[in-house]
């Protein structure tokens, strides 16, 4: 089974009907899936997203969107534990010429550890870091 890792500006894409990359985000979304692949995001992401879509959309869109999500049923939710974090860590420093994130560096180790290649996301980082970003444009 495929896996596609989401981040938190795949999520906002999603969950935010004025986003520009919305109708884009949501129908490759749906071709993932309907292809038999499937989503993955971490609770760091999580967190960013909660706090993004309340900002940007209202809090009734963050509800919205974790009634969609947090049940499991179409995301694999994957825990940051002390060893991720500490590889987290390692990328957050090894990489001193980029302004990647800490949660950026967690969603690449949990992307290496469980081998995707491919993130929902807008965030230039992702390529930057050896994956591929979609929807391309």
């Amino acid at each position: 089974m495929k896996s596609l890792f989401v981040d938190t500006a795949g999520w906002v894409m999603l969950a935010d009907a004025g986003d520009r990359e919305h109708a884009r985000s949501v129908a490759f979304r749906d071709r993932w899936l309907a292809e038999g692949g499937i989503l993955v995001s971490t609770d760091f992401v999580m967190d960013e997203t909660f706090t993004l879509l309340r900002t940007r959309a209202g809090l009734s869109v963050a509800e919205q969107w974790w009634e969609r999500v947090g049940d499991g049923a179409r995301v694999r939710w994957e825990w940051i534990n002390p060893a991720r974090a500490e590889k987290a860590r390692h990328w957050f420093f090894r990489w001193r010429d980029k302004d990647f994130s800490f949660t950026d560096c967690t969603s690449f180790v949990v992307m290496k550890e469980r081998r995707i290649g491919a993130a929902l996301t807008n965030d230039r980082h992702f390529v930057q870091a050896g994956f591929q970003a979609f929807p391309a444009r």
